[in-house]
C-alpha cells in the first residue's frame, strides 16, 4: 500500500473472476502464473511507478515489447495485436480532486485468453466503478467482456463532463443573443480547449475498440464483440457531441468578433462624420484668421456673428446631408 496526497492507494490488485459474476482475491504469485483452462479469468492490476512492477510483468511471461508498452510514459488510445493477446490503451476523464477533466488518465491493458493485466499511474474512477460492480457480484465473465465493461464505464464517467460543456456553450449562446451582454472570452476559450482535448482521445479510443472488435481472436466471443461495438458507438456519440461543442464555440467566437468589428466600424464612422463636419469649418476659420488685408467683414461690427451663423448653418446643412445619405443616425 502507498499513500498519495492522503488517501491510501493500493499498489497491486489481483482477482480471480469465475465467469459467473463472482470474484475472489488471489496472491500476486498466483496471478502472475500463466492462465489455466479453468473457467473465468485473472485480473492483475499494477502501479506503474512501483519499483517491482516491471519485474512482476516479466514474471507474468510478458516480453519486452509488451512491458515497454505498458510502462510507457505517454500513451494514446490504441489496439495492437501481439501474438494471441492485445495491447490496449484507453483513456478516461480525470476526476481526481484539483485536476482538469481534459487531462485524461490512461489505463494500459494486456488482454489474452484467461488473463487481463493492467497498469495504472493515476487513479481512474471508471476502474473503481468496475471494482465496485465486481464486489456486488456483477463481474464480467470473459476478458472481452471486461474490456467492454471498462470502456462503457469510461464513457459513462465522461458524459457529465461533456454535458457540463454543453450547458456552458448554451449559456454563451444566450449571451450572444443579448445586444448589451458581454461574452467572457476566457470562458469561451476554456470551453473550446476542453472540447478539443477531450476529442483528441475520444475518437482514437473508438477506433481502438472497433479494431479489437474485428480482430480474429479465439477468446473473443460474439457477445463480447457486441458489447465492444456498443461501447465504441457510445464513445462515438460522445465524440460527435464534442465536435458539436467545438463548432458551436467557433460560431459564438465568430459572432463575438463580428459584433466587436461592427461596433468598431460604427465608432470609426462617427469619427469620420465628425471630421467631415469640422473640416470645412476649420478651413473657414483658417481663412478668416489670416493676418492680411481684405478679410471679408473685418470692418463690420456684426462680422464675427455673421461668420458664426454661417458656420452654424453649414454645420446643420452637412448633418442634414449625412442623415439623408444614411451615414449618420
Amino acid at each position: 500500500m502507498r499513500r498519495k496526497g492522503g488517501p491510501v492507494v493500493q499498489d497491486a490488485l489481483a482477482l480471480r473472476l469465475d465467469g459467473a459474476g463472482n470474484a475472489a482475491p488471489i496472491t500476486l504469485a498466483t496471478a502472475m502464473k500463466r492462465a489455466s483452462d479453468a473457467p473465468g479469468f485473472t485480473w492483475l492490476h499494477l502501479h506503474r511507478d512501483e519499483v517491482e512492477t516491471r519485474a512482476r510483468l516479466r514474471k507474468c511471461g510478458l516480453d519486452h515489447f509488451i512491458c515497454d508498452a505498458l510502462m510507457a510514459d505517454e500513451t494514446r488510445p490504441r489496439c495492437t495485436v501481439h501474438g494471441d493477446g492485445v495491447i490496449l490503451n484507453l483513456r478516461g476523464v480525470n476526476l481526481n480532486p484539483g485536476a482538469e477533466p481534459e487531462d485524461m488518465v490512461s489505463v494500459r491493458l494486456w488482454v489474452e485468453a484467461g488473463r487481463v493485466i493492467g497498469v495504472w499511474l493515476r487513479k481512474l474512477s471508471a476502474v473503481d466503478d468496475l471494482g465496485e460492480a465486481i464486489a456486488r457480484g456483477q463481474a464480467p465473465s470473459t476478458p472481452g467482456g471486461f474490456v467492454a465493461a471498462l470502456a462503457l464505464r469510461l464513457a459513462a464517467r465522461a458524459e457529465p463532463t461533456i454535458a457540463a460543456l454543453n450547458e456552458g456553450i448554451d449559456g454563451l449562446e444566450e449571451l450572444v443573443l443579448q445586444d448589451s451582454a458581454d461574452v467572457p472570452r476566457s470562458q469561451l476559450s476554456a470551453l473550446r480547449r476542453s472540447a478539443i482535448l477531450l476529442r483528441r482521445y475520444m475518437l482514437p479510443q473508438r477506433d481502438a475498440l472497433t479494431a479489437l472488435e474485428i480482430e480474429p481472436l479465439a477468446w473473443l466471443g460474439e457477445q463480447d464483440r457486441s458489447h465492444l461495438r456498443e461501447a465504441a458507438e457510445r464513445i462515438y456519440r460522445l465524440g460527435e457531441d464534442l465536435d458539436a461543442i467545438r463548432d458551436r464555440a467557433q460560431v459564438v467566437h465568430d459572432q463575438v468578433m463580428d459584433a466587436r468589428a461592427e461596433a468598431m466600424n460604427h465608432q470609426m464612422l462617427v469619427l469620420s462624420v465628425v471630421a467631415a463636419v469640422f473640416l470645412p469649418l476649420g478651413l473657414i476659420a483658417g481663412l478668416m484668421g489670416m493676418n492680411v488685408g481684405g478679410i471679408p467683414l473685418s470692418a463690420t461690427k456684426w462680422g464675427f456673428g455673421i461668420v458664426l451663423l454661417g458656420m452654424g448653418g453649414l454645420t446643420a446643412l452637412l448633418i442634414w446631408w449625412f442623415r439623408k445619405i444614411g451615414l449618420f443616425r
